[in-house]
């Protein structure tokens, strides 16, 4: 049994607690403590440093912690809370923290973010680099009972680079939640036969009746890789979708009805020790009207 906790980083924005009001339930459900992450601004730690360089004093007073907490107390069936305020950076602290959950959950963006940004630095960062699952909850996204009454789970799979932990997490989300899982695919479509470049005409365009080998290849291959995961999860339901092109697109489409979109952290390494995170990925994280769970593949941190 998996006992890791689910934790979820606050800074008391209308965001963050958005993320936790998700957070909750996500730990219920998986049977799991819930750990209420606060990592206290610059501010408060260089007078945490100057004053502890004075010798023994009083606790730290987390005004942030404090104030969900008073907000949770006496709410009903919540799961069992902890609450732990971080020093450091944002996404230092956090991936530190995550190296023990089960996942991780961040507003879009955070208090002091600029509105016209989709995603914050902060939860880009951590959705980059962190050693777990990193859920992502944008601001129009279902929580609570809401949340609940929503459908499907979606998984975007690339056949070719999709790590068998990301199908995991997804089905295991799915069943979970009792929901069906929809599982998407996408090929590449060639350019329109009307547009120029450079004075040259592009290939012509497949016809149907050409696209629908590979639609065939690809969903026999897909039916393959889903087989132990389906014999794994027997309970859970599973739609497959063979689409073409713009894969984020499909995904973004979907997250408009969807409880959840689940997408694989595929990454190419620029040079030692810089990392760029797939174009999947990166789009619907910016684009999603649902929760994102952005899955590393085991060792991929």
């Amino acid at each position: 049994m998996d006992t890791r906790p689910v934790v979820v980083a606050v800074d008391g924005s209308d965001h963050s607690l958005r993320a936790l009001e998700w957070a909750i339930p996500a730990a219920r459900r998986l049977g799991t403590e819930l750990v209420i992450a606060h990592v206290l601004p610059d501010h408060t730690q260089l007078w945490a440093a100057r004053r502890s360089a004075l010798g023994p004093g009083p606790a730290l007073n987390d005004p942030v912690t404090d104030r969900i907490r008073a907000a949770l107390s006496g709410r009903d069936e919540l799961p069992s809370v902890r609450f732990d305020s971080l020093e450091g950076e944002v996404a230092d602290a956090l991936h530190a923290l995550g190296a023990e959950a089960r996942m991780l959950v961040m507003g879009s963006r955070g208090r002091g973010g600029f509105a016209s940004l989709l995603l914050g630095s902060n939860s880009l960062a951590v959705a980059t680099r962190a050693p777990c699952p990193v859920v992502v909850v944008p601001p129009l996204a279902r929580t609570g009972e809401a949340e609940r009454a929503t459908g499907r789970v979606v998984l975007g799979l690339n056949l070719g680079e999709t790590a068998d932990d990301v199908i995991a997490f997804a089905f295991a989300e799915a069943g979970a939640r009792n929901v069906p899982l929809q599982v998407l695919s996408a090929y590449p479509a060639p350019p329109p036969t009307a547009l120029m470049v450079a004075g040259e005409f592009p290939p012509a365009a497949l016809e149907r009746d050409q696209y629908e080998p590979l639609e065939r290849d690809l969903r026999r291959e897909q039916t393959e890789r889903l087989q132990p995961f389906k014999e794994r999860f027997p309970k859970v339901e599973v739609d497959p979708v063979i689409a073409p092109a713009d894969a984020a697109g499909h995904l973004v489409d979907a997250s408009a009805s969807a409880a959840l979109i689940v997408v694989g952290r595929h990454r190419r390494r620029l040079k030692p020790g810089s990392l760029l995170m797939g174009s999947v990925a990166h789009a619907v994280l910016h684009h999603a009207e649902c929760p994102v769970a952005v899955v590393p593949a085991r060792g991929d941190d």
